[in-house]
């Protein structure tokens, strides 16, 4: 499961890295609602890294109510999570990087949509 947490020790947080990678997974329909996360003592000796680190990405997961920990069995998805409103999210964070990318560069949210236009028409 290591290759789909795309973990970077350089790339902030590791917490907020584990948090990111649950919302892919669902958001891209490889984890869904009601599924179990690995324990954080698993996760932790996949990734390598601390299990307090894992802890707390999961904590940050119920705290804004993605997940749920049920005493002795584990942390699950919630079967409420509303995912479409995920995605949505996901896009939009991703669109405010790429837009933020653009104007540092000097260009235009035009140069941007026809950049994204030629990219896509190259799939």
């Amino acid at each position: 499961m290591s290759d789909v947490w795309d973990i970077d020790a350089e790339a902030g947080p590791i917490y907020a890295q584990i948090v990111r990678g649950v919302e892919r997974m669902l958001a891209s329909g490889k984890m869904k609602p009601g599924d179990k996360l690995p324990s954080a003592r698993e996760l932790a000796a996949e990734l390598k890294v601390n299990p307090n680190t894992v802890i707390h990405a999961f904590s940050q997961l119920e705290i804004a109510g993605v997940t749920e920990t049920r005493r002795g069995l584990g942390t699950f998805i919630r079967k409420d999570v509303k995912v479409e409103g995920m995605r949505l999210r996901l896009l939009r964070e991703a669109a405010e990087r790429f837009l933020h990318e653009v104007r540092a560069i000097g260009l235009s949210a035009e140069d941007a949509k026809r950049a994204l236009s030629e990219v896509s028409d190259g799939e």
